[in-house]
Order: structure tokens, then C-alpha cells, then sequence
């Protein structure tokens, strides 16, 4: 989708939270959610991941005591150009690392979820559909939302 038209319609302003992460996943079609062996939540599209909660990796760490974070969340994007957008601004709760370098995703820590307000979370989470679904799938879910 055009992050121009979400800015275009306006904002709620309305800070997110994991339970919107959760809920916008799920409203999705065809979504089936997967519990890892850590208890973390996998929603996929057709057994194609499109937002997961990670565990504790060594990529991803608070850089000033080295421990590392244990509430990433990662969404998939569209295109390289997508997840620049996301990832460029370092006061952004969106970041990236070497681990992911040429993977279509951004992370973000549960923590910071609340500095991106419900309206830009839903975009992102449908985009993150969008980009793991099959083509039909997405066609006809575009279609019902009146999208071409």
C-alpha cells in the first residue's frame, strides 16, 4: 500500500500495542497462528510467516549492557524500498540488523510498539500480508477492500 495515503487520510494518533500487533494479524484471511517452542507467536498466510515474536538472538541486543532483547517482533515488507523507509530514521522504533541485511522484514521491540500509532501499524501489518500471501489471495483481499 502508499504510506502517501495513510498520511494523506489522517492518523489516529493512538499508540499501538502487542495486542494490535495480534488482533490485525488475525483479522487478516486465511491467517493461522503458530506457537514456537518459547511460547512466541508465528501468524502466517498460507505457512508463510508475515509477523513473528522472536526469541533472544545475539543480533539484536541493547547495545550500552550487550543483553540482548528479548521482545522482537519481525514484520516482513514489500521491497527493499519499504523497509528503508521504515529502518531510516534512527529516532524510529523500526531497525534492522546485519542478520537481516537482504531479508524483506523489519524488526521492532514490543517495548517501542507503542511509538507507532494504530492506523501506520495496520498499513504495515496488512502490507506484511501482502507481501507473503499468494497472488490471489491478495488480489481478492485487495478487491474487497476496494483497492486496486
Amino acid at each position: 500500500m502508499d504510506r502517501a495515503r495513510l498520511s494523506a487520510v489522517g492518523s489516529s494518533g493512538q499508540p499501538s500495542t502487542v495486542d494490535d500487533v495480534h488482533r490485525i494479524a488475525q483479522s487478516m484471511p486465511h491467517v493461522s497462528v503458530e506457537v514456537g517452542p518459547s511460547g512466541n507467536h508465528i501468524h502466517q498466510v498460507g505457512r508463510k510467516s508475515f509477523v513473528f515474536f522472536r526469541t533472544p538472538r545475539p543480533d539484536a541486543f541493547d547495545p550500552e549492557t550487550g543483553d540482548r532483547y528479548d521482545d522482537v517482533v519481525v514484520i516482513w515488507v514489500g521491497s527493499e524500498d519499504e523497509k528503508a523507509a521504515l529502518v531510516q530514521d534512527p529516532s524510529s522504533s523500526f531497525f534492522t540488523t546485519p542478520h537481516f541485511d537482504g531479508h524483506p522484514s523489519v524488526l521492532v521491540r514490543s517495548s517501542r510498539i507503542g511509538e507507532v500509532d494504530v492506523d501506520e501499524l495496520t498499513e504495515i501489518v496488512q502490507d506484511a500480508w501482502l507481501a507473503q500471501a499468494s497472488a490471489r489471495r491478495a488480489r481478492d483481499w485487495l478487491e474487497s477492500q476496494g483497492i486496486e
